[in-house]
């Protein structure tokens, strides 16, 4: 039997979006794709592109981006290499169990007031009409910005949006409320944008109240908040946010004030007691 040929990380790339709904990950495969081209020009699947994922991850933890974000970026190269040996039998052995993801746990969050997002949507510059909405919309129904750039009009039905499982990030359906704020927002879909230009915008915006530290992501974790804020269980918060486990939604726990109220309900009147035996 002769050598096996070899492929390069952009055919595998092709091969990965010909065969499979990657919509929720576009994003991050392009800048993957772009990170590769610029380092590390024709690299072969296999150890080389292994060697290469590992200088990206470093290079983008240098560069300050959350954990998270990194991992996501890790997650395109593990599954063109699992796919490599499992599915096309393109390299002999699999080698995407030697990519780690760090757990992105103790990871920072910004919450923003209800007025702060109010400042940050103003600080839109105009002509980013359409971004705009889609900015907003993130502060409304706490949707990833892959998940949103993806929507199509058969998303929004009966006052929700309804994703399907190809379209999130844990692979489960999840259905989202609509306020009245956030319906006339879906008028035209999809949104007639990049992702870019939505990160221009928002960039643009952050710079103009003087707040740099604050990442679209953030958005997520204020509508998560907020909700938490006035009242909402962390389940529904969870589902809501299609969490894998109310584990992970307990970072927003301090911000409900009344979480506490139905155990001070039950502590006993202790000085009624004394009153009674006099």
């Amino acid at each position: 039997m002769g050598r096996k040929p070899k492929y390069t990380f952009s055919e595998g790339l092709e091969q990965m979006v010909s065969e499979y709904d990657v919509a929720s990950q576009k994003q991050h495969i392009l800048l993957v794709a772009r990170w590769m081209d610029e380092h590390a020009p024709g690299i072969i699947i296999g150890q080389e592109l292994l060697n290469a994922a590992r200088k990206m991850q470093k290079a983008l933890k240098e560069k300050g981006l959350a954990q998270s974000t990194i991992n996501n970026r890790i997650q395109v190269v593990k599954r063109v290499l699992s796919l490599s040996y499992r599915e096309w039998d393109w390299i002999d052995l699999p080698l995407d169990g030697k990519l780690s993801k760090p757990s992105p746990k103790n990871e920072r969050h910004v919450y923003l007031s209800e007025l702060e997002l109010a400042e940050l949507l103003d600080a839109v510059p105009e002509r980013y009409q359409i971004e705009r909405k889609v900015i907003l919309l993130a502060m409304l129904t706490g949707m990833r910005r892959g998940e949103l750039m993806a929507l199509e009009p058969r998303n929004v039905y009966n006052g929700r949006i309804v994703l399907k499982p190809h379209q999130t990030k844990n692979g489960k359906p999840r259905v989202i409320p609509l306020s009245e704020e956030a319906i006339p927002l879906l008028e035209n879909l999809p949104f007639a944008t990049t992702g870019d230009r939505v990160r221009g915008a928002f960039e643009r915006a952050r710079k103009a109240i003087g707040r740099p530290d604050i990442r679209f992501h953030d958005m997520r974790h204020c509508y998560a908040s907020l909700l938490a804020s006035k009242g909402e269980s962390l389940t529904s918060i969870r589902d809501l946010l299609g969490h894998s486990s109310v584990t992970v939604t307990n970072r927003y726990a301090h911000a409900d004030p009344t979480r506490f109220d139905s155990v001070v309900a039950r502590l006993p009147r202790i000085g009624n007691q004394m009153a009674t035996k006099h």
